[in-house]
């Protein structure tokens, strides 16, 4: 103890790892599950993006629209996001969670997970979104999740919208731009609430909710992307979590409700002060949805951008009495490194988490996918959004993907081990050196997934093997990892020997 303070991870630090039913649970059609927004995604890889596939029912013709962080995304007038067939869309099994969670969750459970983030899919529930009943069948499968989590002690963390809308209320109504969208999520979330109240104490409602600015197909199901639209379409998910935080009170006041924001720290390439004032205005920018979310009301630096740009939202003030009196009650966030920019355009670009399209950072190791180690960035990142919000902190998703080798039922993945090392070591600072109220650690992917960023199987992220490829072939196969061993002796020690 020291000044009265104890040192390390509180006793009740809530180790565990994350995934996302599109990346992880297949089953895409079963147990009359409807389509979503990521059930019509390809594959794709670090050079090639993934793409939506689409057709015109009135002329038959059919073709697809890449899908590129911060880049353009179209389709054509007249055609809606489909299913086509010849094409691979690696959601439709991913790696078979749906029939696998048992033996995910024991699995988990040896490495002594205390908390387990999924997120729950929205068209397994609500397969049109607008239905107005949900299906039970959907409902009963997460029954027996939660089931399996109470058998070991594992506290479920549950995502209600993680990268994937019903794919009806983008056709039907353009997506997240629509208001109307607010009532049915609403209605989707109680529906869950209520009947999961019991034994899910920890919610979040939009996954990475900034993603509308860098890719509101993916974020919401925006099928036209103007500056409004991501605006607008922003705006209501806002509301829709506001309404959400309310509801949940309502029916459990120990439920507690968190935004989840992907971060990263910025660095400034140079001392030129046009190149703070740049990185001024990209942390303004991510930092608007916690704002927002987490802080309870817009900043006045997006009230201007929007008076610049011509932005009139589709708004009531009932709205932003909703966002002043139902905030987060904890802000999570994604943190995998961190990007460096500058304004001297000569500088050498290489691609960086979020699509940022940063500078290489010179002092920092990276990955095939350009992704950087920075054992700094969880100490930044938590000391930046606790002096801004003071509200208890959650990093929901922490990792780095490889192309992991499996040889003689073995994976030795010192890479991931080293990085985690360093990125749990910056938290445990965070906590001993500035205080920081620190909920606990999902690391990302814990058991193999499909790469969001690019449709991959090959950019793993687990602790666990999972025996499947690019192309969708593989018997599914779990094998742990050198790392799997190793966290299982981080949770045991409670981080004390990192």
């Amino acid at each position: 103890m020291r000044g009265g303070r104890r040192m390390g991870f509180p006793e009740n630090f809530l180790w565990g790892g994350a995934t996302a039913a599109n990346q992880y649970e297949g089953a895409y059609l079963e147990d009359g599950k409807g389509l979503n927004t990521a059930d019509v995604l390809t594959n794709g890889s670090h050079t090639e993006a993934r793409k939506v596939t689409w057709i015109n029912k009135k002329t038959n013709k059919k073709g697809h629209a890449p899908v590129m962080w911060g880049e353009k995304f179209e389709i054509p007038e007249g055609a809606i996001p489909a299913v086509l067939e010849d094409e691979y869309y690696p959601s439709h099994t991913a790696t078979d969670f749906y029939h696998h969670y048992k033996e995910d969750i024991a699995l988990m459970a040896k490495m002594g997970f205390k908390v387990y983030r999924l997120s729950i899919n929205w068209a397994r529930i609500f397969p049109n979104g607008d239905d107005e009943h949900p299906n039970e069948l959907g409902l009963e499968f997460y029954d027996k999740v939660f089931d399996e989590l109470e058998k070991y002690g594992i506290e479920p963390l549950v995502t209600l919208s993680h990268y994937e809308t019903p794919l009806n209320l983008s056709v039907k109504y353009g997506g997240w731009v629509n208001r109307q969208l607010i009532d049915y999520f609403e209605r989707y979330s109680a529906i869950v609430i209520e009947r999961y109240h019991d034994r899910v104490k920890y919610w979040l409602t939009f996954n990475e909710i900034n993603a509308m600015d860098l890719a509101p197909y993916i974020a919401g199901g925006v099928l036209d992307p103007t500056p409004q639209n991501r605006a607008q379409a922003a705006h209501n998910q806002f509301i829709a979590s506001a309404k959400v935080v309310k509801l949940a009170h309502k029916v459990d006041e120990k439920i507690k409700v968190g935004q989840m924001l992907a971060f990263q720290p910025l660095y400034s390439y140079t001392c030129d002060p046009v190149d703070q004032v740049k990185i001024m205005e990209l942390n303004q920018k991510m930092l608007f949805y916690s704002d927002v979310q987490t802080g309870g009301k817009y900043p006045e630096y997006r009230w201007k951008q929007y008076e610049r740009e011509g932005i009139v939202l589709d708004d009531s003030p009932e709205d932003y009495e909703l966002l002043a009196k139902y905030p987060a009650d904890f802000l999570s966030f994604s943190c995998y490194g961190s990007s460096v920019f500058t304004t001297h355009q000569e500088e050498a670009k290489s691609s960086g988490n979020l699509g940022s399209n940063g500078v290489k950072n010179p002092y920092l190791e990276t990955n095939a996918w350009g992704w950087t180690t920075d054992p700094e960035c969880l100490r930044i990142a938590l000391n930046t959004l606790w002096d801004r919000y003071r509200k208890p902190l959650w990093i929901v998703e922490n990792g780095i993907g490889w192309a992991d080798v499996l040889e003689d039922g073995k994976v030795h993945d010192d890479y991931r081990i080293k990085y985690l090392k360093a990125n749990i070591k910056s938290m445990k600072e965070a906590i001993d050196i500035d205080g920081i109220d620190l909920l606990g650690y999902t690391m990302w992917g814990c058991i193999d997934l499909v790469s969001a960023g690019t449709g991959e199987m090959r950019k793993r992220y687990g602790f666990v093997y999972v025996d499947r490829d690019d192309q969708g072939n593989g018997t599914l196969k779990r094998t742990p990892k050198d790392s799997f061993y190793w966290y299982k002796e981080v949770i045991q020690n409670n981080g004390s020997e990192i």
